[in-house]
């Protein structure tokens, strides 16, 4: 190959390098030795990128979440309609305020009154035991009882519910069915229209403070052979009391308390009713 050839190669070369837009050698071999940094700034940015899709997908996730779970409560409540005079004025905005009804000792009688005008937190109360050797066995949230009848053994379940706001507002209810569920359903049901108000201070001898945190006074309520007596205690103590009336004290919005007990206390149905009876005292 001679020189002119060559030259006329080179040239065409490079006027194919500029037409394609690609890299010309000296070029080349510049990007060439700084091919570590280059890689380590591309791998940095594909981290940054991962980390914000990250980010962004999360959010629109809870968000999502969000939204789904308050148009569900929405659809809920959207779709009741009240056959009763007080529901018909609760959706309609003329009362606005539940203790508008309790002070005025209107009956409840729908379940979605008390839905729409309080943000509910609910629980059961562990009633039941499972069944284990030698008679033992966990506490569980159903009682199982059985009839006889020539059919055979027929079961039925208890449970007992308990409703409130943490905000002076409390409710307890049973109910019985064939089936663990719809027990539980009829329970909810019941505390919501059992609702109360209850009355709360700081009245304790060593605590001088204005938030509401205690009962206001000394009360005792009675179940059966069951007395449970509620004592104001001062900020910090805690819920000194067996392990299920803490669920009903603290759904009634109580932060602090000393509680005695007295009679069959493994009665959990009369033990609850107890406390319940104990803190409609303190609204009267």
């Amino acid at each position: 190959m001679t020189k002119s050839e060559k030259k006329q190669e080179f040239e065409d070369v490079k006027k194919t390098v500029e037409a394609h837009g690609t890299l010309s050698e000296e070029v080349a071999e510049e990007k060439a030795k700084k091919f570590e940094e280059v890689t380590q700034e591309l791998i940095e940015k594909d981290e940054d990128i991962k980390k914000l899709e990250a980010e962004l997908e999360a959010g629109i996730i809870e968000k999502e979440e969000r939204a789904d779970a308050q148009r569900a409560g929405e659809r809920g409540l959207a779709s009741w309609e009240p056959k009763t005079k007080l529901g018909q004025e609760v959706k309609k905005g003329k009362i606005k305020n539940i203790d508008e009804i309790l002070d005025n000792n209107k009956k409840i009688l729908e379940e979605q009154i008390v839905d729409f005008l309080l943000d509910i937190k609910k629980d059961l109360i562990l009633i039941g035991q499972a069944k284990g050797k030698f008679g033992g066995g966990k506490r569980r949230a159903w009682r199982q009882t059985q009839k006889k009848t020539k059919e055979g053994n027929v079961p039925t379940f208890s449970a007992m519910a308990v409703v409130g706001d943490e905000n002076g507002h409390i409710g307890i209810g049973i109910g019985k069915a064939k089936e663990t569920l719809p027990a539980r359903d009829k329970a909810e049901r019941k505390a919501k229209l059992n609702i109360i108000k209850i009355k709360r201070g700081c009245s304790s001898f060593d605590c001088d403070c204005s938030e509401l945190h205690t009962v206001p006074l000394k009360v005792m309520g009675k179940s059966g052979s069951v007395r449970v007596i509620l004592i104001p205690a001062p900020q910090g103590t805690g819920l000194v009391a067996a392990g299920e009336l803490k669920k009903v004290l603290k759904l009634a919005g109580i932060k602090d308390i000393y509680t005695k007990t007295f009679g069959k206390q493994r009665t959990t149905f009369n033990l609850v009713e107890a406390c319940f009876n104990a803190l409609k005292k303190t609204g009267l």
